[in-house]
């Protein structure tokens, strides 16, 4: 059974967690992405504690019942940079009254962080499970950013990558207050990238034109002259879909939704800020060539093309950036949300995992 808890003085923040398991017993931490919260864990939790392990799951810097963060776009965006939220999850681990971690397991843009933590603090995060977001290690340079806007906004009809519209001031308030309200748009995002639309059939791309990477969904690679809002309107479900859906019933949705329209989606955004700022990737620069060097896996639904909007990620994951990579795992009728889509599946790779780093 899942129960929350509020612990002070997480790197500055109160950080609100649930959890399920013994806490004497050996942890494993649960980092989600966007737009999402510790929440969407819940259906994994509860194998892992079964299991013998003690699940933890935060709401993040910029999410949820968290507090102590900058909402202000023009405040303090610093502190959502990768390596300070990194040191989020290890002020939570000495928090829990731990020194380690069994494994660390990220989702999306917590995926990232899952990687960096295990990358910069093997000795706190001894394994990682990495869904949906693959890793390629700390970047020599800077992501050429400008020009992906100009190659993309040259096509006919012009396009923009989603990244640098989430780092724009517009943003947020084109999410939160968009005519259809945050619950409508939330089904709407979350069905866009999920197994249930049936657009999904992601195939390896290149970086060798704007044309090719504009074979990604709007979801990613968008029209020039839309928000994010109007962008998944187009692809809502009609009711009956609604009521179909097993994996994420509107009392679930719900959660998000109350959470999202209280707080807005800019905490969330200030990581997109932070990755596509110059400014703020030096640090992770001063990095490039390291490698995650404890155990590693990766999982991800079939259906998901975050598996390939950044074109030879996955490959460089496996072939470089992660030297004990234990296994690479595609969950069949699952899409971007795949411990949500395919909870017992994902539970079942998580253990054998988990059961292979004590082998």
């Amino acid at each position: 059974m899942m129960r929350e808890r509020f612990l002070d003085g997480v790197n500055g923040l109160r950080m609100r967690v649930l959890e399920a398991g013994d806490e004497s017993a050996p942890c494993v931490l649960l980092l989600h992405g966007f737009p999402e919260l510790g929440y969407s864990w819940r259906g994994v939790m509860p194998a892992l504690a079964a299991a013998g392990y003690h699940a933890v799951a935060p709401d993040q810097r910029g999410y949820g019942r968290t507090t102590g963060w900058d909402p202000d776009y023009d405040g303090d965006l610093a502190s959502f940079r990768m390596l300070n939220v990194v040191r989020d999850a290890l002020a939570l681990v000495a928090a829990l009254g731990k020194r380690k971690v069994a494994a660390v397991v990220g989702h999306d843009f917590g995926a990232p962080v899952a990687a960096y933590c295990a990358l910069t603090h093997p000795d706190v995060f001894q394994a990682v499970a990495l869904m949906s977001a693959p890793f390629r290690g700390p970047p020599s340079e800077h992501f050429a950013w400008e020009k992906m806007r100009e190659d993309l906004g040259a096509l006919r009809p012009a396009r923009k990558h989603y990244q640098l519209y989430y780092s724009s001031r517009e943003a947020n308030p084109d999410m939160w207050r968009c005519p259809q309200g945050v619950h409508a748009f939330l089904r709407a995002y979350y069905h866009h990238k999920s197994a249930d639309w049936k657009g999904n059939r992601p195939r390896p791309l290149s970086f060798s034109s704007a044309a090719e990477l504009a074979a990604l969904p709007t979801y990613y690679v968008m029209e020039r002259d839309k928000g994010m809002a109007e962008t998944v309107a187009a692809h809502m479900p009609d009711a009956a879909a609604i009521a179909a859906c097993r994996w994420l019933p509107e009392r679930e949705l719900a959660v998000y939704s109350a959470e999202f329209e209280r707080t807005g989606f800019h905490g969330g955004l200030q990581w997109y800020r932070c990755s596509t700022d110059a400014g703020h990737t030096a640090e992770l620069r001063a990095l490039a060539g390291r490698t995650i060097d404890v155990p590693s896996c990766f999982i991800s639904g079939r259906s998901d093309w975050g598996l390939y909007q950044r074109p030879g990620d996955f490959e460089r994951m496996k072939e470089a950036a992660c030297t004990r990579m234990l296994g690479c795992h595609l969950v069949e009728d699952a899409g971007h949300w795949v411990q949500q889509e395919k909870p017992a599946e994902v539970s079942r790779l998580l253990l054998d995992f988990l059961r292979a780093t004590r082998a």
